[in-house]
């Protein structure tokens, strides 16, 4: 197996990590004085040719002593900054106890994103309908798809003119390698009107304006106007649009999850849903878009330089789900392929037959026990107690590599067992991920 070819999606820095706040600077300093902080303040050393200043008197030195609080929190006016930072320049003393108190004050409020919780908004609708209940009640299996699309949206709708050509790489693993192209975030959008299109269709949508205009070349780049903020990029408004019509359609719909479902030759890939028959369930295709929304949001997020926060926890148990559920498949795919390095064992559709248990961590981990030998082989209790191997993996880090952002290397945080078996579910995960 080869190596990625470009490194996975930066995670957002921790937020307890530990930053020094630079005085009047917004931008997010570096310990070490690095880009977006000024470096330490240290006393400045004299010349030997060099007269001695005048000592400043006591008053003076007091006054800015007393600065010194109000300048690591960067509450100073410009003028007593400068005045300040002068004399930090010359007093070993006073600059020891500026760093102590800048170094403090990052204490008293943690630096994070100015973005709104992803739960925020799910908490918000669900006492607006406790007081109020929904005349056409969106399904648990849409919300995460609505979710997603709102705050795609919102990223989209804060993005300067020259972002939407920002280059994008989009990646994926098939054939036990690394393939990727480049687009613009423009692209990216583009490229999610088109993967829309399918489910639109096959549950009656017709195209946004009459015609599909992410119906282009993979990685077409859209021209970006610069009209009014819906024409910068064309792909844009008609998403939007699409988008909010299937969360309506969704509310029409309505059901049980795996109550409905769709025609599998609807979407022109059989790999991408759980299971082997001719029907995908309506609410694996609802939840297949919002993790593409997802995915596709952090790539422009990352793009872009802003941090981008993971789905809301019930919404990412449900993607979670979706691909712990599809692992089956690749697995038998990646078998008949003559990717596989465990060997194959024959078992009837329906009995038990080697099982590797699947542990996600996080707010949306939970356990799966995956059957080896069948996409259709079922996991009884006794087989589940006696996998044969046991993979351990963050939720967000088990998306990412079900997306093609992260190396099946560099994945799982814990592994135990037949490490054959271990290699080969890791990488059917990564083989999950599409262009």
């Amino acid at each position: 197996m080869t190596t990625p070819p470009e490194p996975g999606p930066r995670r957002p820095p921790a937020a307890d990590a530990h930053r020094v706040p630079a005085p009047r600077d917004p931008r997010p300093p570096s310990a070490d004085g690095g880009p977006g902080g000024p470096p330490p303040v240290t006393p400045r050393q004299r010349e030997a040719s060099e007269p001695m200043s005048a000592p400043l008197d006591d008053r003076d030195h007091q006054d800015l002593m007393s600065l010194l609080g109000a300048w690591a929190l960067a509450a100073c006016t410009p003028k007593e900054a400068e005045r300040v930072e002068a004399h930090l320049g010359e007093c070993g003393r006073c600059a020891e106890e500026a760093l102590g108190l800048r170094d403090a004050a990052t204490l008293l409020e943690p630096q994070r994103s100015l973005d709104l919780d992803p739960g925020l908004r799910t908490a918000v609708l669900a006492d607006c309908l406790a007081r109020r209940p929904a005349r056409q009640p969106l399904p648990s299996w849409a919300a995460p798809f609505d979710a997603e699309a709102a705050r795609l949206d919102a990223l989209l709708n804060d993005m300067a003119e020259d972002e939407w050509r920002t280059p994008v790489s989009l990646r994926w693993f098939a054939d036990d390698q690394w393939s990727w192209r480049r687009t613009t975030v423009a692209g990216v959008v583009d490229h999610l009107l088109a993967g829309d299109g399918p489910l639109a269709r096959a549950v009656g949508l017709r195209d946004p304006a009459g015609t599909d205009p992410a119906g282009g070349p993979p990685g077409h780049l859209p021209d970006a106007g610069d009209g009014a903020r819906g024409e910068r990029c064309p792909a844009w408004q008609p998403w939007r649009d699409r988008t909010r019509s299937l969360v309506r359609k969704a509310g029409e719909l309505g059901g049980r999850t795996g109550e409905r479902t769709l025609p599998r030759a609807a979407f022109g890939d059989p790999g991408r849903f759980p299971g082997d028959g001719d029907r995908v369930p309506l609410s694996d295709a609802y939840l297949d878009r919002a993790f593409a929304c997802w995915v596709h949001a952090g790539d422009i997020a990352e793009a872009v330089e802003y941090p981008y926060a993971p789905p809301h926890g019930p919404h990412l148990r449900l993607l979670v789900d979706l691909n712990a559920r599809r692992l089956p498949g690749s697995i038998a795919g990646r078998r008949r392929a003559g990717l596989a390095v465990s060997p194959a064992r024959l078992t009837t559709a329906g009995t038990p037959g080697r099982t590797l248990h699947l542990e996600v961590e996080g707010t949306g981990g939970g356990h799966w026990y995956i059957p080896l030998d069948s996409p259709v082989a079922g996991v009884s209790r006794t087989q589940a107690r006696d996998a044969v191997a046991h993979v351990a993996l963050d939720d967000v880090v088990f998306c990412q590599l079900a997306a093609g952002r992260t190396s099946p290397e560099d994945a799982a945080s814990g592994v135990e067992g037949d490490p054959a078996v271990i290699h080969d579910v890791l990488s059917a995960a990564a083989a999950l991920s599409r262009p």
